[in-house]
């Protein structure tokens, strides 16, 4: 059996930027040579990480929504889709309440759960039961029932390495696919660090996740060994290490952009304005038709045209109508 190597994540003061992230950190976790070096770029990142999410910043929502964007686009496109996350924002937020937004939208859906759900939640069997559902898997109660019981004793009795490798072997072993396996990893995660809310981050990994969809197919009778599953916890801690740098690339990114938001809002005088700054700060983006109480539709559009202009949000449907906004 292969004997884990040590992950060590504790919390940490304030983070720095992204730019404070080491040069050494990003290459190994572009191109780890060895079992021992992947483990220690994906712990040296996640305690980075962690020292993000404690901070508990007031842009934390828009960033961890943000990310879910990005998962749920390669989880669209690992499935044989063609939408991107322009297309993903349409389903979801140009959608009526209570309408279908087809399959696309769902998985979308999937992600923005891991994204909002309080952590400890998310491992629940209504919890797994949605969450295979909007990722296109039947499954009966029993089913469900046995995988979240599986998950939740590995986040309790496991190290961050066992938890990881131990979660996507459970969904392997039922055919439910890498989107999954990515989605459970990361809140198994959040879990284990004691955080409020997870961070979709290895659903952005094509690569490993092309990796984990080919280890689903049926066995070819030849039993992989030691050196192989090495290799295996190689790449998926390898895989960990660059979601965590994407991550906190983007917590810098979003942070600026944040920065500037709550840096004009005291020159607002729409009526509600708060209301809408608190909008864009606590998820991906929101369309110009929202429904603000104590705001007009034509208000709210002279809002986000101020706020383009005065460089605290962006346009990001780049259509003349039916337009989206965020950091």
């Amino acid at each position: 059996m292969l004997r884990q190597p040590p992950m060590i994540v504790t919390s940490a003061g304030p983070a720095a930027s992204a730019a404070a992230v080491p040069g050494w950190l990003r290459a190994a976790a572009a191109g780890p040579g060895s079992l021992e070096d992947a483990a220690f770029a994906a712990a040296a990142a996640l305690t980075a990480l962690d020292a993000v999410v404690r901070r508990q910043q007031r842009w934390a929502g828009a960033w961890r929504q943000r990310l879910a964007l990005g998962c749920a686009a390669v989880t669209v496109r690992q499935a044989g889709r063609v939408e991107d996350e322009s297309a993903l924002r349409d389903a979801v937020l140009l959608t009526r309440p209570g309408d279908d937004v087809g399959p696309a939208g769902r998985m979308l859906l999937a992600w923005r759960r891991l994204a909002g759900s309080p952590a400890e939640k998310l491992l629940t069997e209504a919890s797994v039961a949605a969450v295979l559902d909007d990722l296109g898997f039947a499954q009966d109660g029993e089913a469900v029932s046995d995988l979240a019981a599986d998950l939740r004793l590995l986040t309790a009795i496991e190290g961050v390495v066992g938890m990881l490798t131990g979660a996507l072997q459970s969904v392997e072993r039922r055919r439910l696919g890498w989107a999954l396996g990515a989605w459970v990893a990361d809140a198994s995660l959040a879990l284990r660090l004691g955080w409020q809310h997870a961070v979709p981050l290895l659903g952005a990994e094509p690569a490993w996740g092309a990796n984990a969809a080919r280890r689903g197919r049926p066995a070819t009778g030849v039993a992989p060994g030691v050196e192989s599953e090495s290799e295996r916890t190689k790449n998926l801690l390898a895989a960990q290490a660059r979601a965590v740098l994407r991550a906190i690339d983007l917590s810098a990114e979003l942070g600026r952009r944040a920065d500037r938001l709550l840096a004009v809002a005291p020159q607002l005088r729409a009526k509600a304005a708060d209301l809408v700054v608190e909008r864009l700060l606590s998820d991906d983006a929101i369309v110009a038709s929202e429904k603000i109480a104590g705001m007009s539709d034509r208000g709210l559009r002279r809002l986000f045209d101020r706020l383009v202009e005065l460089g605290a949000v962006r346009e990001l449907s780049g259509r003349p109508t039916f337009r989206i906004y965020g950091l």
